[in-house]
């Protein structure tokens, strides 16, 4: 199918009629359920034509064959030549899944029993530091996909009565920002003879994560020497050799493979080792039992009741033919507050594209701007711009039972019940408004009439989850990631690459080579616009107070103790001066009093 053929595809008539037709006419009841998930898209702005016209987009967009050539591991990413078999960290061990022509499952599996092993290791405490205590505290290092996927999982679990079980007397905190502030909150209140490192970077040279990998290498090293790196460090990486160097023994390795993208790592490695430490294997299983069911799911399910394909023809329906920008998702449970910033990344990053996957420039828009914050949060703060300004289709996810349920006698509802009213009131909200009549009936101030309509009209769909278990966790990622590949697969796009991220990183490696250059040698700011020199002049006026790092840090070690010993042995003659001179005076006084008598 020609890109053009997106926005060219016969939905002119319906857009115009879905445009003129109001939610409030539109309400039909289209809800479908699988594994005790429900997902309704009854208020969004379709109707059953629609739909039908978007099942046909998505046959003359090949997806079908578009997921089966995923899941049969051929390469789909082909900007750089890779498959996309995130799906394989999660399959069955007697599964075939199939790159290159070889079966991946059983190295995955060999992993996966690795990482059971050693976590169990160090929460039995078989597996000790330098010190010989215990391991309770851990702190993943890596950034972006490395952190993100596995924050929103265990900040998920933390509050599941069976995880949280698993968990008591542990700590896992992650550190993914350069920003030093970051690494001093991460390791606030640790010993380090407790403190195991997972260091997380597929080539183990991304300059962040190495950087604060460094960072707390020096902190254990200053505590208990060199030799307890190989006691506390581990890594989730596949190049040994710079594994190493950095001082962790290459057996505390983890692997992962070039056919799983960072934002989709989190079943692999990435985010099962450190997972594993916190909660045990057998709560990280069901996760990935979860996730897998979606998986199933999603490559055997009629599209009509398939909801991954359902929640990205909408998408795609929003997005291209509506003209809505963004998508806020909106998750009535505390439990779930990393989950929107998680999927930010997977969908931003994925579907973040300008041009087709031949490269030719796209004639429409893809991809959301993606934001959100937990229900009833979110209400105090973003919700009046839902509500009475732009057009953003909403994402409300709810869970049948709480985590932690809370009844206080006197009280007509729960804790629980209290945040789920809002959950099942704010789209009805959004789709039929209050209309100037309303407000009249209800003998409102004429002047303040204009100010308390609400046109309504304003799309959501509803995730209902019948808990939030770890099963249930892997189920939301999963759906999450594959309705994300049908927008791209719809789209023509691949959203499996992310050469957008280069272009900063590449600058910012000049920026920090001039910053070296001046702060050692003086060097003049050359090689920037203006805007940047200025910048970078008024930035360079502050002294770090730091010594610089690298090449020049030997030097100037050297330096400094040279001055500190100078200035110890002037103050030591100094000290003798004093001390001569406090002699000399007694001493004349003494001659003085002799010659008197």
């Amino acid at each position: 199918m020609a890109i053009e053929s997106v926005v060219d595809f016969d939905f002119h008539g319906n857009v115009e009629e879905i445009k003129r037709t109001h939610l409030r006419d539109l309400m039909a009841d289209v809800e479908r359920e699988y594994d005790g998930i429900i997902l309704d898209y009854s208020r969004q702005c379709a109707d059953q034509a629609t739909m039908e016209k978007l099942f046909k987009l998505a046959e003359a967009a090949h997806l079908r064959e578009k997921i089966n050539r995923m899941y049969n591991g051929e390469h789909i990413n082909s900007t750089e030549d890779r498959s996309v078999l995130h799906i394989a960290l999660r399959a069955a061990r007697d599964s075939v899944i199939r790159s290159d022509g070889k079966n991946v499952v059983p190295d995955v599996w060999h992993v996966i029993e690795k990482i059971n092993d050693f976590s169990e290791r160090v929460r039995s405490g078989s597996w000790v530091g330098a010190t010989g205590k215990p391991l309770k505290d851990v702190i993943a290092v890596g950034i972006g996909g490395s952190f993100l996927g596995p924050l929103f999982v265990h900040t998920a679990l933390q509050t599941d009565p069976e995880a949280a079980e698993f968990a008591k007397g542990r700590q896992l905190r992650f550190l993914a920002n350069v920003d030093p502030v970051d690494v001093a909150r991460s390791i606030t209140g640790l010993n380090p003879e407790t403190t195991l490192v997972v260091v997380v970077s597929k080539t183990f040279t991304t300059a962040e994560t190495m950087l604060n990998a460094r960072t707390l290498r020096e902190w254990i090293s200053d505590a208990l020497g060199r030799q307890a790196i190989a006691k506390h460090m581990v890594a989730v990486s596949t190049n040994l050799k710079l594994v190493e160097q950095f001082g962790i023994d290459p057996n505390n390795a983890f692997a992962f493979w070039d056919w799983v993208g960072g934002r989709y790592s989190v079943c692999s490695a990435v985010g099962v080792l450190p997972l594993s430490l916190q909660y045990g294997f057998p709560i990280i299983e069901k996760f990935l039992d979860g996730a897998r069911s979606i998986d199933d799911h999603f490559y055997s399910t009629s599209f009509d009741k398939n909801i991954p394909v359902l929640l990205g023809l909408l998408s795609v329906w929003n997005v291209s033919f509506h003209g809505f920008p963004a998508r806020a998702i909106l998750p009535y449970s505390q439990a779930l507050e990393k989950f929107a910033p998680h999927i930010q990344q997977v969908s931003m990053e994925s579907n973040g594209k300008g041009v087709s996957i031949d490269g030719i420039p796209l004639p429409f828009e893809t991809g959301e701007i993606d934001f959100g914050e937990p229900g009833t949060n979110g209400q105090h703060s973003f919700y009046q711009l839902i509500h009475q300004g732009r057009v953003i289709p909403c994402d409300f996810i709810g869970v049948v039972k709480s985590q932690r349920p809370v009844y206080l006698k006197g009280e007509i509802v729960s804790n629980h019940d209290e945040l789920m009213s809002n959950f099942f009131a704010q789209p009805d909200a959004l789709a039929y408004g209050k209309s100037p009549e309303q407000l009249q009936s209800e003998n409102v101030a004429s002047h303040l009439i204009p100010h308390k309509t609400f046109s309504g009209n304003r799309p959501s769909l509803s995730l209902l989850l019948p808990s939030l278990s770890a099963y249930n966790v892997g189920q939301l990622l999963a759906i999450y990631e594959h309705r994300i590949a049908v927008e791209g697969f719809i789209w023509g796009i691949n959203s499996f690459d992310q050469w957008g991220v280069e272009l900063g990183k590449s600058l910012a490696s000049q920026v920090r080579k001039q910053l070296n250059l001046s702060r050692i040698s003086g060097k003049p700011i050359d090689g920037f616009n203006f805007s940047t020199t200025a910048l970078l002049s008024r930035y360079l006026q502050e002294d770090t107070g730091l010594p610089p790092d690298s090449s020049t840090t030997d030097i100037v070690c050297c330096i400094k103790t040279y001055l500190n010993h100078s200035q110890i042995l002037l103050n030591y003659i100094f000290t003798l001066f004093k001390e001569c001179s406090i002699h000399i005076r007694m001493a004349k006084q003494n001659i003085n009093y002799e010659e008197k008598n």
